[in-house]
């Protein structure tokens, strides 16, 4: 044993410094003992029947439970009643001094006697292990989404690139033919220029030559070299004005200046793109399912019905309807065992059955149906019961394959119930009918018992039923007989009524927009 987790012996430490290594822990005095003193502490009345432990497997507990004490940190007494209210253990201060008003009080020893045994340990024990598979799955599925991340990243970038490449590569090209065109037309007008030019230099010789001559001819021609030399010059000069005239007139010599008008498509790249795109992050559920695992594991251990005023509802979740949904008529809800939720969304000429996910997210539509539906409810495994009101008929839809798997010919316009074995259908009409899952002969159907409700629900065999005219709430056994009746002034037209795990009935009143217990 490591020298940290030597531990000393509690009875006979010496004040001198002297000591004794410690072998055994008594669970009961919480007091560590040396070999002697575990001798002694055996052969004590009050103690022989205490338990112990080796200090080695002490020190194999969590830091935590070693710190955890049998008696009291606020009155240092032993503790020894249990508060099934808030789930803690007192001590007989602890009852006058915080727990006076707590009515489930008992023996601590009850409590603890077959806690290990208990079933809640293996519920916990398999609560552990799915979360920690949940946290292996979801770190395996982040991980994945970090080389998808990363895939998706170099994808981009490709995009972006290729991108840039084929607005360049356009570019270029449009900036090439501009390039070109303007080398074609500079290479017209210059060949224009060139023949123009050569076409003016030769007369402009012509010219230069007749004033060479003209200047000899006055010093050396004779009269009559001079009148005829003098009609030929005429004639020349006569010509060329003519040739210079034609090109005034005809634009000839107008000015050609070459100009470049950029596209107004290209200019307003600068002005209008303020980006070369946007990167999104879009956001679709979490597509894994989860183990949800036990609620409230620890009041499992203790079992206890809690009074009506220990009951405080409080919000545990909303369902996020698609943008697109957003005008459906909601006839129904259910809960599923899985935590998903199930809505029936009905109109006069359709109606659907969705699914959310049990964190409030919408998965999918199971089935589309014609016409309006009045009711669902949950019967076993995967099944649900729709009542069809157009179609007179009520169907069984298996909600994983998305698929009716069985119809009957039963429609009422109140509410369906089932326990798995039987569905019952509330009537003002007929009286309710209820139908035996487990008998084929029967299924089509079924059989009318003296029920008259307009809503109805089922626990442990008995069916409760609401009268909204008469602001009743009833419970029948399943034969039909009437039980018990309750009316309130709280209760005003009641419609449907759900009961808890504790068999508390919760009404639904119209007339005052209330939920009565």
């Amino acid at each position: 044993m490591a020298s940290s987790d030597r531990k000393i012996c509690s009875l006979c430490y010496d004040d001198d410094g002297s000591s004794t290594e410690a072998v055994t822990w008594c669970t009961q005095c919480e007091v560590f003992l040396c070999t002697d003193c575990g001798k002694h502490h055996k052969k004590l009345k009050t103690s022989e029947d205490h338990k112990t432990m080796s200090t080695k497997d002490y020190h194999k507990l969590p830091k935590s439970m070693q710190e955890i004490s049998s008696n009291c940190k606020d009155h240092k007494k032993k503790f020894e009643i249990y508060c099934s209210f808030h789930a803690c253990p007192c001590c007989v201060t602890c009852i006058t001094d915080k727990h006076q008003k707590c009515q489930e009080m008992k023996p601590l020893s009850d409590i603890l006697k077959q806690v290990k045994s208990s079933a809640s340990v293996q519920l916990f024990k398999k609560d552990l292990k799915d979360v920690m598979e949940n946290f292996e799955e979801i770190i395996k599925y982040l991980n994945s989404r970090m080389k998808t991340s990363n895939i998706q990243k170099q994808k981009a970038s490709e995009q972006i690139r290729s991108m840039r490449k084929s607005i360049d590569d356009f570019l270029n090209k449009l900036e090439q033919e501009i390039l070109d065109d303007l080398e074609s037309k500079q290479s017209q007008l210059k060949s224009k220029m060139n023949t123009l030019l050569q076409q003016l230099k030769t007369q402009a010789n012509q010219i230069s030559q007749l004033q060479s001559e003209f200047s000899q001819m006055t010093q050396y021609a004779t009269e009559l070299q001079m009148y005829v030399g003098l009609k030929e010059i005429e004639k020349t000069t006569s010509q060329a004005a003519q040739y210079i005239e034609p090109l005034k007139s005809g634009g000839q010599l107008d000015e050609n200046n070459l100009e470049v008008t950029i596209s107004s498509e290209l200019k307003s790249i600068l002005k209008d793109v303020k980006s070369f795109g946007v990167i999104n992050l879009n956001t679709s559920p979490f597509p894994l399912q989860v183990n949800s695992g036990s609620k409230d594991q620890a009041q499992n251990l203790v079992q206890a019905i809690p009074d009506i005023d220990q009951i405080k509802p409080s919000m545990l979740r909303k369902l996020t309807i698609p943008e697109y949904m957003k005008s459906i008529n909601i006839f129904a809800c259910r809960i599923l065992p899985d935590g998903k939720y199930s809505i029936l969304d009905s109109s006069l000429d359709k109606s659907h059955l969705l699914l959310f996910r049990n964190d409030g997210m919408f998965l999918r539509e199971v089935v589309a149906f014609t016409g309006s539906s009045f009711d669902t409810c949950f019967v076993r495994t995967n099944t649900v019961a729709v009542i069809l009101g157009s179609e007179r008929q009520t169907v069984l839809v298996d909600v994983d394959k998305n698929e009716i798997i069985k119809k009957m010919d039963i429609c009422k316009s109140g509410s369906v119930v089932s326990d798995g074995q039987m569905l019952v259908f509330a009537s003002m009409e007929y009286n309710s009918t209820t139908v035996n899952l487990n008998n084929e002969k029967n299924d089509k159907k079924g059989f009318r018992s003296k029920v008259l409700a307009n809503h109805v629900a089922l626990f442990k065999g008995n069916i409760y039923s609401t009268l909204t005219a008469e602001n009743i709430v009833r419970c029948f056994k399943s034969t039909g007989e009437l039980l018990w009746s309750i009316t309130h002034h709280s209760i005003v037209s009641p419609r449907g009524l759900a009961l808890d795990k504790n068999g508390f009935v919760y009404i639904v009143s119209r007339g005052n927009n209330g939920i009565s217990v």
